[in-house]
């Protein structure tokens, strides 16, 4: 086999949202492209991936370094034993050349968004699901057959109040969701638990609410939303300060006995690490977010997953960020814990395969090969252009 050419294109998102930190109206993603010469059932192979969601695409890194650094390298470099199939892992290790330990930005996103479509193009020359191939090459062929899933929204609007925000999570119910994120940090701590009181009054119970408040608070705030937030007993307390200040992590961890969650925006196994080492999370209660295409793809996944193992965790405590048919991928192959779901933003990347719906809150996955963009419609119209196929 042969790749012929590896594309990127910068696609903005289609959003007006905002959390406690961020505007959304200006995302931008970058959707990559691997061409190959493998015909499959009568089609060419082309390989899909890109960047994941909350971060800027990282354009011309892909385009500067890890493009030519994989197209210079000799084809026979980028394949496995067989000759047959990319290597993922050998993909990696040529993107990675000349560069410095640390510094885990933009790079890291760059390379998960080329790591997903390697490993789509696999799949597909495979013939199978990604989620198959993971459960046969990395546990055991052990899979689970659907995914525990939630509706992340309740983001802060422009002129939508509590009504708003009630009928969208009353949207949610109606599509098989039973649990859902909403945001805090974007209003007064009264205000925010006014927003959760009328979720709760929706849904039925905190515990099937989780919050998120994206890494704002200081520890002081932290610690007076954990107060605030303790009575309600929610599924779990996100990102309450930067997701770095690990020792502002395992304060609150002493002080607050909920359920914690973090990791959406580390970006190695090294940063992963040191947050089992210094984040004080709960391997009993928490949950560990790592968004795979944000973080070097599933390859780096794969080391985070042999990291936390040896550290005593177990993978169901892995609910990853993201909301996408990657990550949902993962979930299923290799048994994590759940994946989160954007019903209704973050356009046309949130969301899964469109004939497939939520049922008591939990999703299916295609039987198609490769990561399943194909059974997404909006998504994939946008990837084929990329690719010169529309």
């Amino acid at each position: 086999m042969k790749i012929l050419e590896i594309r990127e294109q910068t696609v903005p998102f289609q959003t007006k949202i905002r959390n406690s930190v961020v505007d959304f109206s200006q995302m931008t993603g970058s959707v990559v492209a691997i061409i190959t010469d493998v015909i499959r059932d009568g089609k060419q192979v082309i390989g899909y991936g890109f960047n994941s969601i909350g971060r800027y695409a990282p354009s011309s890194t892909i385009k500067d370094r890890m493009i030519p650094r994989l197209m210079n390298a000799g084809q026979e470099k980028l394949l496995d034993e067989t000759g047959e199939n990319l290597d993922p892992f050998k993909m990696w290790t040529i993107m990675m050349q000349n560069e410095k330990q640390g510094g885990h930005g933009d790079r890291a996103h760059a390379v998960g968004a080329i790591d997903m479509a390697a490993w789509d193009t696999v799949a597909k020359i495979e013939g199978v699901p990604l989620w198959k191939l993971l459960a046969d090459r990395f546990n055991n062929g052990k899979y689970d057959e659907k995914v525990s899933t939630y509706a992340a929204g309740g983001y802060y609007y422009p002129d939508k109040g509590i009504s708003g925000l009630k009928d969208e999570i009353k949207s949610y119910i109606d599509r098989g969701f039973t649990t859902v994120k909403i945001k805090i940090g974007g209003a007064t701590l009264a205000e925010d638990m006014e927003r959760l009181e009328a979720v709760i009054e929706i849904i039925g119970s905190g515990s099937r609410v989780a919050v998120d408040a994206n890494g704002r608070f200081d520890l002081e705030t932290a610690i007076a939303y954990g107060k605030a937030l303790t009575p309600y007993k929610v599924m779990w307390y996100e990102e309450p300060g930067d997701p770095l200040d690990y020792q502002l992590n395992a304060a609150l961890a002493e002080l607050y006995e909920g359920p914690l969650a973090t990791g959406e925006n580390l970006f190695s196994v090294h940063d992963h690490r040191n947050l089992i080492r210094y984040g004080g999370m709960r391997s009993d209660r928490d949950f560990l977010q790592f968004d795979c295409p944000l973080s070097y793809g599933l390859v780096e996944y794969l080391r985070t997953i042999k990291m936390l193992n040896q550290h005593g965790w177990s993978q169901r405590r892995c609910i990853p960020h993201g909301g996408h048919q990657m990550c949902l991928n993962m979930a299923a192959g290799l048994q994590l814990g759940g994946n989160e779901c954007y019903p209704d933003v973050f356009k046309p990347f949130g969301g899964f395969a469109d004939d497939i719906p939520v049922e008591n809150g939990y999703v299916r996955l295609p039987e198609i090969p490769g990561v399943g963009f194909e059974a997404k419609n909006n998504l994939y119209s946008v990837m084929k252009k990329v690719a010169g196929q529309d």
